[in-house]
């Protein structure tokens, strides 16, 4: 527990004691972080006004004129119907430094809640190389466990493999049939017909979707091959083990590149929960069976089985949620929801990250989870699909592009940004002791800056809005961007390292300029951003926060002398430690590097 929760648990006690004294005990209220400036905390009246039969400012002068400064503290006082309070700065200061100082990054972490939580994300189906568009989906899912496991959950990251279905039969029988050199001659006419003029990359994933291409070719072309995968399917829905083998098989020699690609974004998935399972253990055949005993369910003229779900707030032409076809044969929302089942014998808590054209699909399983009488249900965080401007990242038009593209251009324009920094420095460089970097250090920092700057500029827009990636925002050193953080610790980095040996010094006294408090302040907020990021799945505000800590940092470098100030050097250089200590912790938790020179 952190200073601030003291804060507002003191905040608690008073106003419910000032209440009562009122004579309006037992009256719900709530405390927040003020938006306010100059306010730490606030209790907004508005909710009180109908109980107490008074204005809102009534209210909140009535309770600041109870509430006398003490203790933890500072101030209360009465604005626009908001009680708002102050911290009492040496209580803050003394706690937040002498934490962060014995505990390091783990000084915001909550106890061990005894809840098991399963994330699952990603999920692309293995028929080709994940694109720019669901790119979201991995760097939410990422980030969105990292804050659950700060906030001491028990976190299990899953992928759901779609080995199931025509795509990846006919994938499978691409690999199977279509030799190399067929799949070469397609892969140099697809770049010609996207107007690139390099060769596909050689990585399973995209020389596995050559073949691909041309097992769909084929198969609109001659009847003989549509019918070779229509038996696969046929046989694979009836269980043969063979055929099932084969497909995820070669399901997961496509999915071994999706896992290089994942890689190189630090994504890495704990568990890899394979489709098929559903129809070789019979737990799909056991959903149908429960779901025909509903009275809601139907079936059509040919003998698919549905139910119906208008009571359940599904309307027009979807209220129909098919869970077999004609011939008796599963579905892939009939295996979701088997799915679904295994993963709440799990976890207590399920999360579902999903592009914002599966919002029907995932009304319709809850539904159908409801229809069997299953009391949890998943949570379903939805988001909207990248796009890129016109630029050289768009010249495939019409057609995918992919993340290794956007991870391979982030690379070389970090490292050309930092090739501009590192080489040729003026003399004034020198004097701050800046120094030349090797080909193959500028090379190794490019690779922690290009992936921050993805990860970091995905995360920070909030997930259900529209987003546009641009490398202005991505790259920008000085902005709202993964580079200005790791700039930032590299800075606090660079600091401590010439400041050599010093002391730790928390003493309250040392710390007297208002920058120092203001930086003080946000370090000690970062418990309640992870709270709000993990448990209420509001990730963008972990980006938020370390541009905030990381603009306090700046604010506080420039104001202040801090090697050069005497009696206060072990205090500030101590501050500067816990900044570094707390912003290597924001760049881990949004799965970025904490690079120490850039």
């Amino acid at each position: 527990m952190t200073i601030m929760d003291d804060f507002q648990n003191e905040i608690r006690q008073r106003v419910s004691a000032a209440l009562k004294d009122m004579g309006a005990e037992g009256i719900d209220f709530v405390v927040e972080a003020s938006t306010m400036e100059g306010v730490d905390m606030a209790v907004p009246c508005f909710p009180m006004a109908k109980a107490l039969r008074k204005a809102p400012q009534a209210i909140s002068d009535e309770l600041a004129s109870r509430i006398q400064p003490s203790g933890i503290i500072a101030k209360a006082s009465s604005v626009n119907g908001f009680l708002n309070f102050n911290i009492d700065p040496a209580s803050l200061i003394g706690s937040t430094l002498d934490e962060i100082v014995q505990k390091g990054a783990a000084f915001a972490y909550l106890p061990k809640s005894g809840i098991r939580v399963n994330v699952e994300h990603t999920s692309t189906n293995p028929t080709g190389p994940i694109h720019v568009g669901r790119a979201r989906n991995p760097i939410i899912g990422d980030t969105l466990a990292r804050c659950l496991k700060r906030c001491g959950h028990e976190v299990m990251t899953e992928y759901y493999v779609n080995d199931v279905g025509k795509q990846v039969v006919v994938l499978t029988w691409g690999v199977n049939n279509v030799s190399d050199e067929e799949a070469a001659r397609n892969s140099e006419e697809h770049m010609k017909e996207i107007g690139q003029n390099e060769k596909e990359r050689d990585k399973t994933d995209h020389r596995l979707v050559a073949k691909y291409r041309v097992a769909n070719k084929r198969m609109e072309s001659e009847p003989e091959i549509q019918e070779e995968i229509s038996d696969m399917m046929r046989r694979f829905e009836q269980g043969d083990s063979e055929v099932i083998d084969t497909v995820r098989h070669t399901a997961g020699i496509m999915l071994d590149g999706l896992k290089e690609t994942l890689g190189q974004i630090n994504v890495v998935l704990d568990r890899y929960t394979w489709e098929s399972q559903y129809i070789a253990d019979g737990s799909a055949r056991a959903v149908v069976e429960e779901l025909k005993k509903s009275k809601y369910a139907g079936q059509t003229e040919d003998g698919a089985w549905f139910v119906d779900l208008k009571d359940f707030g599904v309307q027009g032409k979807n209220t129909k949620f098919t869970f077999t076809r004609s011939d008796g044969t599963t579905l892939y929302t009939t295996r979701d929801l088997a799915y679904h089942i295994d993963k709440f014998a799990r976890a207590d808590r399920l999360i579902d990250v999903l592009g914002e054209d599966q919002k029907l699909g995932s009304k319709q399983l809850c539904s159908a989870l409801e229809i069997i009488g299953k009391d949890r249900l998943p949570e379903p965080l939805f988001y909207a699909f990248v796009s890129l401007p016109q630029g050289k990242m768009s010249t495939r038009k019409g057609v995918v592009v992919y993340l290794d593209d956007l991870i391979d251009e982030a690379v070389a324009r970090a490292y050309e940004e930092i090739k501009k920094r590192r080489t040729s420095l003026s003399e004034e460089d020198i004097q701050k002791g800046r120094t030349e970097m090797s080909e193959e250090k500028m090379m190794e920092i490019a690779k922690i800056i290009g992936v921050a700057a993805v990860r970091f500029n995905i995360v920070r827009v909030q997930p259900e809005k529209q987003f546009v990636f641009k490398w202005e925002d991505a790259l920008n050193f000085d902005g709202n961007s993964g580079p200005y953080l790791q700039y930032v610790h590299a800075r606090a980095c660079s600091m401590l390292r010439k400041a050599g040996d010093f002391e730790f010094d928390t003493d309250p006294s040392k710390f007297t300029d208002e920058y120092e408090l203001n930086l003080i302040k946000t370090l000690a907020k970062y418990e309640e951003v992870l709270k709000m990021a993990g448990n209420d799945k509001r990730i963008h505000m972990i980006p938020a926060y370390g541009h905030e800590l990381a603009s306090a940092f700046n604010q506080y470098y420039a104001a202040v002398s801090i090697l050069n100030s005497k009696d206060k050097r072990n205090a500030r250089l101590t501050l500067v430690h816990c900044t570094k200590t707390v912003l290597a912790d924001v760049l881990d938790c949004l799965g970025m590097g904490a690079p120490e020179e850039m």
